[in-house]
This record gives C-alpha cells, structure tokens and sequence, in this order.
C-alpha cells in the first residue's frame, strides 16, 4: 500500500474523517504501507511529527519524500546541491558527502520564488549544472482551502528558459514508486496507490507498473479529474476509509 498524506490523510492539520482508523485497519490486515507524499516544504521529522499528532506512528522506513529521493541521487552521482527549496527544507540536504559537480534542486520554494533565486539557477543551469526538480505538481490544497501554484510551474519556466529538461525525483517519476517499494517483498503489480491527485499519484503509479490506482475525492480532488489523465483511475472513491473497502475486497 502506497499512500499520499496531503488531502488523503489530512488536510493541513486536521485529519480527514476516518483516515487514521482507516491507517490502522491496514495495519490490522498485515498490508504493509509506505507513505509517499510529494511535499517538499517540510522535513521528513516534520511529516512524522505530523502523523504522530494524530495517532500515527511511522518508522524512517515507511516514510518517503522527494527530498530523500534527491539526497541519494546527489550522493550517488556525485554533485553538490544548489537548492531552490523552500527554506524548512534546506536541513534535509545538511551533513552529507557530496561530490564536486553541481546541481540545481528545484522543489515548493513559496515565497522563496524570487527573480532574483531563479534567474541564479537559471544561470547555473546554463553553465552546466544538472537539474533535478523534486516534484512537478501544478497546485497543492493550502492552508487556506484553497488551491496554490505549487513547484511545476516553476520547474517548466527554468527548463523553458535554460533549454534543459530536469530529471523529476518525486511523484510521478517511476523510480520513485519503485524506491518506496524498495524494501519490501512486494513486486510493482502487487501494490495500490491511493491519492487525490489523478495525474502525479495515480496516473503516475499506474504508469509505473503498479497493480492499481485510486484516487480518493477529499484533498484537491475536482469533478472529472478521473478523466483528465491517463491511464485513468482502477477506481474512484469517497475517501481513505472507501478506498480500504475497495482494496480489501479486491486484494488476492
């Protein structure tokens, strides 16, 4: 089981009804579960913190975010991060080994998303920095209620500008349902991912090989986005605590 957080769990920090007895009924079958979020403003202690609060307990393990993602792929090719990151998540990226190569790491930079920071990527970039960009998600449900601009925009103005496609560490990069899988006995096609975006958790998974997609109608969910993003959804469903319904009558 693969689930998202943001507006499948909770929706800033209230949880949604039912999400946290849902979490525990999964448990209770022995389903294992990685909670993938795309969230790129807060640390990973922050997220687990988060869930804590509300009756979730996670280990490092079950926990999987972009920034991680990014911190391996930085160690492994060796090159030091330029960060373009909202300023909560500039720690996540601390007391590392990394090489000499530069990169520009491009994630939910908020208010942070000055001229002046990215004309400064955009310039390392096109003196030869790689580009790894955490995420790509249009719009994320905000504090308010409503939706914001979230980190893709910005991503496909730099790759606009610099001539340079950034290679996408989070959702719906096929790595990194596989990374979140990594670990567990469990092959792509054996796990289900549950989300309320149609386009970068459940299309994503699905076209990463997963065995199934749901998205949920809670978070930023829109009437018809079922239909706007292949391949579309295995199902549609109220919520966290539907979308266990589904998946235990539907599991093998």
């Amino acid at each position: 089981m693969l689930l998202d957080l943001s507006g499948v769990v909770y929706d800033g920090d209230t949880p949604i009804p039912g999400a946290v007895a849902a979490i525990a009924r999964l448990r209770g079958e022995g389903l294992p579960i990685r909670f993938v979020s795309n969230t790129t403003r807060s640390p990973q202690r922050a997220i687990s913190a988060q869930l804590a609060s509300l009756g979730v307990a996670v280990d490092g393990d079950e926990l999987f975010t972009p920034a991680r993602a990014a911190v391996d792929w930085l160690v492994r090719e060796g090159c030091v991060p330029q960060l373009l990151v909202h300023p909560d998540l500039v720690p996540e990226f601390a007391g590392n080994k990394f090489g000499a190569r530069k990169a520009v790491v491009v994630g939910d930079a908020a208010d942070a998303f000055t001229y002046a920071a990215l004309n400064a990527a955009f310039r390392q970039l096109i003196d030869g920095a790689e580009f790894l960009a955490l995420a790509v998600n249009r719009t994320f449900r905000d504090a308010d209620g409503g939706l914001s601009l979230d980190a893709g925009a910005f991503v496909t103005a730099l790759e606009f500008a610099a001539g340079k496609q950034a290679t996408v560490l989070g959702k719906p990069a096929r790595n990194f349902f596989h990374a979140a899988l990594a670990g567990l006995d469990c092959q792509p096609g054996q796990a289900v991912m549950v989300g309320d975006d149609a386009e970068s958790d459940v299309a994503g998974a699905l076209r990463a090989g997963l065995g199934g997609g749901l998205l949920v109608r809670t978070g930023k969910y829109r009437a018809g986005d079922e239909s706007r993003h292949a391949p579309h959804p295995s199902a549609v469903v109220d919520d966290l605590t539907a979308a266990v319904d589904w998946i235990l009558a539907h599991r093998g």
